[in-house]
């Protein structure tokens, strides 16, 4: 077990989270209600299954919890990408997010190989 704090992928992933805090402000007319809630569920996502993976007793269980998190970074991604298409997210903030995300994505893979070496707890 460690202490996900002091996991630079977490803290990245936790970074991301408050400045996507920002999203809701071009969320406030009822076409973006639903987006609004679904794109702060998958960036919150991201850290927390660092944080809850980084908890586990075992590196397959962590690396797991990893994949989630990378599965959460498409999520989030796809959802900036919605937004974006449609109008409700503007360039700037969009393009910022995008690069957060990519920095996060990866920290989360070299991390993955650094824990999962042989590549056997990958999602098939």
């Amino acid at each position: 077990m460690q202490d996900f704090k002091n996991l630079r992928v977490w803290q990245k992933a936790h970074q991301l989270g408050i400045n996507a805090y920002a999203l809701p402000e071009y969320l406030q007319e009822p076409r973006g209600w639903a987006m609004r809630d679904q794109i702060l569920k998958a960036v919150i996502s991201i850290s927390s299954n660092i944080a809850e993976g980084a908890g586990r007793g075992s590196d397959p269980d962590f690396c797991r919890f990893l994949w989630y998190s990378m599965g959460s970074c498409n999520e989030f991604e796809s959802d900036l990408l919605l937004g974006r298409k449609v109008d409700l997210i503007p360039v700037p903030l969009f393009t910022q997010l995008g690069n957060e995300l990519s920095g996060v994505r990866k920290d989360l893979t070299r991390l993955i190989q650094v824990v999962d070496p042989k590549n056997e707890t990958r999602p098939r």
